[in-house]
């Protein structure tokens, strides 16, 4: 029996569940590209990153600008594209940014929600109506004879639009745990790179704040003795 026939002996409950497994399998493998992509690319996206910015800022700018594909990118690059923001802003960059960027990954979820919570009642429909086709046409005076045994079959064809349903929500249950699962690391490492990185922004905003406060000092004396100065012509004028 081949699947064109088992298909067949399913019933009609086969082209909906067919639909729905059409349906997950595209999102399967765009997510499975997406995750692939991000797995390979993400590690050495922020380590450049966050070498760059122990050094300078502006390169570490530079360095994120080029990898604004990946969500890790857009991520960083948030926070670095301000002027001069002060540290609060920066963390709250950083967060919004994160919100925005996760809400993203999670595309695709609720299909496969859908078609996990969908599949195996449509195959349990499919059975229930393959059942009363099956049991309908038994008489009370066909019990115990060989007429009964086209309905036995009936009965187990009936059960093929279960398996099917069953099929079709096991896989996409186990990808949408994979994607789910992929998700949490993802949350794992936004936080640990913004962490860093926002570590080495309050770093530099403090010691830029240090030499401004020096500079204001070291001027601040000159400032006063010209004012001095200044005044002493008048009074001896006077």
């Amino acid at each position: 029996m081949n699947i064109v026939e088992i298909f067949e002996k399913g019933g009609v409950v086969m082209w909906p569940l067919l639909a729905l497994s059409i349906l997950a399998v595209g999102v399967i493998l765009e997510r499975v590209c997406f995750w692939a992509i991000i797995s390979l690319k993400e590690e050495a996206v922020v380590n450049r990153v966050l070498d760059a910015a122990i050094s300078n800022l502006n390169k570490a700018k530079e360095t994120v600008m080029k990898a604004r594909r990946l969500p890790i990118g857009r991520y960083l690059y948030a926070p670095l594209k301000l002027a001069n923001p002060d540290p609060e802003v920066f963390r709250l960059a950083l967060e919004a940014s994160a919100d925005e960027e996760l809400a993203s990954m999670r595309r695709g979820d609720k299909i496969l929600e859908a078609v996990i919570a969908l599949s195996p009642l449509l195959g349990l429909l499919g059975t229930v109506l393959g059942l009363i086709n099956s049991l309908g046409s038994i008489r009370l005076s066909d019990l115990g004879t060989g007429s009964t045994d086209g309905v036995t079959q009936g009965i187990g064809e009936s059960l093929i639009s279960t398996a099917a349903g069953l099929i079709v929500a096991i896989i996409s249950l186990a990808f949408y745990r994979l994607f789910q699962a992929f998700q949490y690391n993802q949350v794992k490492v936004f936080r640990k790179a913004g962490s860093e990185l926002e570590l080495i922004y309050r770093q530099n905003w403090w010691q830029s704040e240090e030499e401004e406060s020096d500079y204001s000092a070291s001027v601040a004396p000159e400032d006063n003795l010209n004012l001095a100065s200044a005044e002493i012509p008048e009074a001896t004028e006077q």
